[in-house]
């Protein structure tokens, strides 16, 4: 199998206890990686540098900690981290999920079977407070095709999840700053810049989500963001006019003019498929 890097980003709202959870998923895995660089993104709790001084120790051979002065956003974070990965392939990995033990070992499967690869990424399952309570599944197209056209109107990658060959996202311009849609806006690069995809249909990674995951999702902020992304397709000839106006005005019903408690039923009910029930 071929080495890799794992990136991963700490910021103040993280909890420790989840940190750590989130972390040893990624390394007590069927394919271990071969490094992770951990970028703390500004001062955060002392619990939590606690917790990470504690990981770096019990791990020296794999964990690199690279804290920066003040919050920068994930986006530039990543940028960050990114310089510090020494190995072509990095998959990514955020500081509140849980990977499923042989995550890596399908993504690099699929990558070396598959040369042609740029990223690869899988579905999600999305669960509240413990991994047992799993409310919904959040699935995406698998083909490199069926990507393309998702990403017309609906992120095509479950960003925790991708694993991704270094030179292809630095020629597609690597990690930029763009408010919570910093991966959209990664994916769309990428697509100009003819890269190809692909998503594994299984539920790789367990993702943690709260009240404030919706709430993150709503606001005349947010919705601007995805506006001007949608914009940025738009003047790059990915979409058309026609669906830029679409995707605008469903987002300013979902994102301004609905009220939290109604965006989450929406999030979960309408756009997350019902997780699976076990036999």
């Amino acid at each position: 199998m071929q080495e890799f890097s794992v990136l991963m980003s700490v910021y103040k709202n993280d909890v420790a206890e989840n940190v750590i959870t989130a972390v040893k998923s990624i390394i007590e895995q069927t394919v271990r990686p071969s490094q992770v660089v951990i970028v703390v993104d500004g001062p955060i709790p002392e619990d939590s540098m606690h917790a990470l001084n504690g990981l770096r120790e019990e791990y020296s051979d794999l964990i690199e900690l690279y804290p920066l002065e003040q919050n920068v956003g994930l986006g530039n974070a990543l940028k960050e981290g990114m310089q510090y990965c020494r190995y072509e392939l990095i998959a990514r990995m955020d500081s509140d999920d849980i990977a499923v033990k042989d995550r890596f070992e399908k993504q690099l499967a699929l990558m070396e079977k598959n040369p042609d690869i740029s990223i690869v990424g899988s579905d999600i399952a999305e669960f509240i407070g413990d991994i047992d309570n799993v409310v919904s599944v959040r699935d995406v197209p698998a083909e490199h095709k069926d990507i393309c056209e998702y990403l017309k109107k609906r992120c095509p990658f479950n960003h925790m999840t991708v694993m991704f060959k270094k030179s292809e996202v630095e020629k597609a311009g690597g990690y930029l700053h763009w408010f919570y849609n910093e991966d959209s806006y990664l994916w769309a690069r990428m697509y100009l810049a003819g890269c190809k995809f692909a998503n594994i249909k299984e539920n790789l990674v367990y993702a943690r989500i709260n009240e404030a995951t919706f709430s993150r999702r709503g606001g005349k902020k947010y919705y601007i963001s995805e506006r001007d992304l949608f914009k940025f397709m738009l003047n790059n000839k990915i979409i058309t006019k026609g669906e830029y106006r679409k995707c605008c005005f469903m987002r300013y019903v979902i994102q301004v003019l609905m009220p939290n408690c109604l965006r989450k039923f929406v999030f979960i009910k309408l756009m997350r498929q019902k997780p699976a029930k076990e036999n």
